[in-house]
């Protein structure tokens, strides 16, 4: 049976398991659910240890291989440059489907609200606590450069871990190659290794999805969700949009395949990236997946992806669009177009910095926030509108951000001159 087949029969078994828990209340169930969902966790754990040597590892190689200085840069600059545009386009459609669908009152009662505000306004301030301590664009930028690269690596701080990889990719292309082969060997094997030890955790994938899934549905169920049903539809039905446009539109006509059949190709990422909330411990899948799935190089795949897993946020973008919109609406009423486009500036510029790993956009959208909102408007009421639903949504734009991360290493590949398997296939 392949590796999607037994994750999606995990991932079924585990939201039936959850619901059966949560609404008949069993709590013995559900205890239990809770505490197998450490097993998810520890899961997590072991993938997320890997992603460091594999991202290292693969992304010297991969630049040094590139030979040409410029090369990096070009490839580098089409990265950034895709990944910003694709951005502001998932913000824009949060944007006009909350204009849309979240009018009003958004269809929530006032008992709702109050209820929603009193469950989760302490947590929602320890969410702006933490904003508050969290570095602005500003810093942001200027961290990229590490003073300590052991300690950015200590600190699983991946901006400056990809700009000393590529830094030192660049240097090591440029040695002589008696003094290069010996150093590109031994990240070689580091790479390779890597790779194996991805191929052992994976083999756990099906049972880690089942304790990830059952554990979130069985806590929270359907009584939360069913008073922010509006709202997380929206986000979803944004998120299928952006799949569909933009993602159909890149792939189709800037990489030359069929979305489809590139769809087929990546939904063990999609499985793994929507059970784990977390970019980067899927990281290590992506990469497997773009390389022998789709056929994208070593040298463009190690260079785009770590750096997707970073900087490219769509799906948390989208929503933080659609959150604001949607909080704004219930506490101070509709936004203005200058409010509006701020939303798109600064959730743009903000995914920038989110990292890859669970609930990091909430405290983006903190951000986000405190720019869109009155000043007399306190975060913390706003986030504890959504805060019970924002771990599932959160596995959702996590699907998004990875499916986003593989499409743009499709589209530098092929601008980059390579053919891909998906190509070869159809062409066969």
């Amino acid at each position: 049976m392949q590796l999607y087949t037994k994750i999606m029969i995990a991932l079924i078994v585990g939201v039936a398991a959850g619901l059966v828990a949560n609404l008949l209340d069993i709590g013995s169930l559900v205890a239990f659910f809770v505490a197998i969902g450490q097993f998810g966790d520890a899961w997590i754990d072991l993938i997320t240890m890997v992603v460091i040597p594999l991202v290292v590892a693969s992304l010297v190689v991969g630049t040094a291989s590139l030979g040409d200085i410029t090369k990096v840069g070009r490839i580098g600059g089409k990265t950034v440059v895709y990944y910003l545009v694709t951005t502001a386009i998932a913000v824009s459609i949060g944007l006009v489907l909350s204009n849309i669908f979240l009018r009003g009152d958004a269809g929530m009662s006032a008992e709702a609200l109050e209820g929603l505000r009193g469950q989760y306004l302490a947590e929602g301030q320890s969410r702006v606590a933490m904003a508050e301590q969290a570095p602005g664009l500003v810093e942001v930028l200027r961290g990229i450069i590490p003073r300590n690269i052991v300690e950015a690596l200590a600190n699983f701080e991946m901006l400056p871990i990809l700009f000393f990889s590529i830094f030192f990719g660049a240097a090591l292309s440029s040695v002589p190659k008696e003094t290069r082969d010996p150093v590109l060997r031994f990240f070689d094997g580091v790479n390779e290794a890597a790779m194996v030890m991805i191929h052992w955790i994976m083999a756990l994938a099906p049972y880690a999805v089942f304790a990830l899934i059952a554990a979130v549905i069985a806590e929270f169920g359907a009584e939360v969700l069913g008073g922010l049903l509006v709202y997380s539809l929206v986000v979803v039905a944004g998120l299928l949009l952006h799949l569909i446009i933009t993602y159909g539109a890149a792939l189709r006509f800037l990489a030359g395949v069929k979305p489809l059949d590139f769809l087929k190709k990546i939904r063990a990422v999609q499985l793994v990236a929507f059970s784990t909330s977390s970019s980067n411990a899927t990281l290590p899948l992506t990469i497997e997946t773009a390389e022998e799935e789709v056929g994208i190089s070593n040298e463009v795949s190690s260079f785009v992806l770590p750096l997707g897993a970073t900087i490219n946020m769509d799906g948390t973008a989208l929503y933080q669009a659609v959150a604001t919109m949607f909080i704004a609406t219930v506490l101070v009423g509709d936004l203005t177009l200058a409010a509006q486009f701020t939303i798109v500036l600064t959730a743009t510029l903000a995914s920038i910095g989110a990292a890859g790993v669970p609930s990091a956009g909430i405290i983006i959208l903190i951000v986000v926030l405190q720019q869109a909102l009155p000043p007399t408007v306190d975060p913390a009421a706003g986030i504890a509108l959504i805060l019970g639903v924002d771990r599932i949504l959160d596995m959702c734009r996590t699907a998004l951000n990875v499916t986003g991360d593989l499409t743009a290493a499709a589209v530098v590949a092929r601008s980059e001159g390579e053919t891909l398997a998906l190509v070869q296939a159809a062409g066969d």
